[in-house]
Formats: C-alpha cells, structure tokens, sequence
C-alpha cells in the first residue's frame, strides 16, 4: 500500500523564475498555500489537495503540481506552481 504526504505548501512564482535555491524560490513566491489531501482523485489521475483558496492534482512521487485552480480560477497567465522544498 502506499500513502501519499497529506500535506503540501504550493507555492505560485512568476513563470521565468529559475533559481535553484529553494530559500529563493520561496522568497520569489507571489503566494503560497498549505493544501492537504482530499481523499479524492482529480481529473488529470492524481491525488488532489485543497486549502487557502488552492485546488491541485498533485503527484506525490515527483512533487509536481499537475493541475491547479487559485480561487476557483485557472493560474493566470505567466505565473507556475511549485512546491516548497
């Protein structure tokens, strides 16, 4: 059986943003969020997780945001979704 983290903080930077420090990715974020697990799937087949206004499909395994909604809404143009080291 394996268990997925129930917890994750996404952290939304600026899409050109390349830093390979973690301290400066958080630094360089616009917003973060603490999402924890549904209990749910979402559409693109992973885990999803909610909380402070973000729903992401989350694949646990790599840490990469698959699919993510800010406040029932798609992530503007020009900004990603990281998780915090």
């Amino acid at each position: 059986m394996t268990t997925h983290p129930q917890r994750f903080t996404v952290l939304l930077v600026p899409e050109h943003f390349e830093d390979p420090q973690p301290a400066t990715v958080e630094a360089g974020a616009v917003r973060s969020a603490v999402v924890e697990a549904t209990g749910e799937q979402g559409e693109t087949g992973y885990p999803r997780y909610a909380g402070e206004g973000v729903i992401a499909d989350i694949d646990p395994r790599t840490r990469t945001v698959e699919a993510v909604l800010v406040d029932g809404a798609e992530l503007d143009y020009g900004f990603q979704a990281k998780i915090a080291p």
